[in-house]
């Protein structure tokens, strides 16, 4: 579980921006790229995953796999209170199809990216999240033909701000 946010200076930035990009990087590489020793970098990286800020999972093609199903489902309550939120929360968080899940501003509740093996078998995740609990007032489903972009990378600093273009 996370806990409080880390302190990052420079080298944390760049070793997270570097693992992000490859996390099979070896410790040496890491360290010379940063310039840091590879028991500096170890100790880092030790670091973050004790926070909860790091931790390495195995991220597979989806253009790759035969039988794959994106869905992006747009999420409304019926009811809202922090139990039923937190019910909502927890029962996404044990789908093990539910890829990744959002609270949104605005006319929808929650954004929901879905893998699963068949428009079929989406159909049957959906009726489980989303009907037999009960407190759904709707849900619009969007089948993903193609990925464009498949990010995982987060920025670890602020954005530089910009200087204003002063008009002559």
């Amino acid at each position: 579980m996370a806990t409080a946010p880390l302190s990052l200076d420079d080298f944390d930035h760049r070793l997270l921006e570097l693992l992000q990009r490859d996390a099979g990087a070896t410790l040496t590489a890491l360290g010379d790229e940063v310039g840091l020793s590879a028991s500096a970098v170890q100790r880092r990286l030790m670091r973050y995953r004790k926070s909860g800020l790091l931790r390495q999972v195995a991220v597979l093609d989806p253009a790759l796999l035969p039988n794959l199903t994106l869905v992006a489902v747009l999420v409304t309550m019926e009811r809202e209170s922090a139990r039923q939120h937190a019910a909502f929360s927890a029962r996404m968080r044990a789908a093990p199809e539910v890829q990744q899940c959002y609270v949104l501003a605005g006319d929808w509740d929650y954004l929901v990216i879905l893998a699963t093996t068949s428009v079929q078998h989406y159909r049957e995740v959906a009726e489980r999240l989303f009907l037999e609990e009960g407190n759904i007032k709707r849900y619009d489903t969007r089948l993903v033909f193609k990925p464009v972009k498949l990010g995982l990378n987060l920025p670890t600093r602020a954005a530089p701000v910009r200087a204003s273009r002063r008009r002559k």
